[in-house]
């Protein structure tokens, strides 16, 4: 398999699962502005939509969008546990955050890289911010992860989006769930391998 990724996206959230898992992968870098890839290539010609994460099977097949691939990367090893079992309440209570995470975080902060918003449009995203990661904190009160004892792909996918908040100067320490959550996280092997493997691909040049 081959993931097409860019750095400080939520493109980590596939690697760290593909690391999680030990699968065998190739990994392309791309530079979001210009589409130009690591390998040479050109990203709209993997996703026409412009925007990581891609994963291309061995096949040739091209998946895209966080939700979708994290979920058919759990699958291929059922027993890692990243995800339950389909038709489960537990794959749909998965579902359920996974959603939440695309919606209300990853989309929802989103618009604040446009440094042009006007300061009250700011003001709402970021307070409509604060009011879904009360949720999370909430949820994270009385177990480590999303899911309860168990990592999940939702947990790869919330660490990955979450990195973006202290850019927009969105406080995470509000109470002590979150983060706790974030280093747990972050001192998984899988993690650290990944931000290590996507560190030693060079910049792709403008």
């Amino acid at each position: 398999m081959k993931l097409y990724f860019a750095p400080d996206t939520c493109s980590l959230s596939p690697h760290i699962v593909l690391q999680e898992l030990g699968l065998p992968y190739d990994l392309v870098r791309v530079n979001n502005r210009t589409k130009r890839t690591s390998d040479g290539g050109d990203f709209l010609s993997i996703n026409p939509k412009g925007y990581v994460a891609a994963l291309v099977l061995d096949g040739g097949e091209v998946l895209t969008e966080g939700p979708a691939i994290l979920q058919y990367l759990a699958d291929l090893e059922p027993s890692s546990g990243l995800a339950p079992p389909s038709g489960s309440l537990d794959r749909v209570r998965l579902q359920e955050w996974l959603n939440f995470i695309t919606s209300e975080i990853h989309a929802g902060s989103s618009l604040l890289f446009d440094r042009t918003l006007p300061e009250f449009v700011q003001h709402a995203l970021k307070a409509r911010l604060s009011r879904r990661l009360a949720v999370i904190e909430a949820q994270l009160a009385n177990r480590p992860y999303l899911m309860g004892a168990r990592f999940t792909v939702a947990d790869a996918y919330l660490f990955a989006v979450l990195g973006w908040m202290p850019v927009f100067s969105i406080a995470l320490d509000r109470g002590p769930a979150l983060p706790c959550y974030i280093e747990r996280i972050r001192a998984r092997p899988s993690v650290m391998r990944a931000l290590a493997r996507e560190r030693e691909i060079a910049p792709v040049e403008e």
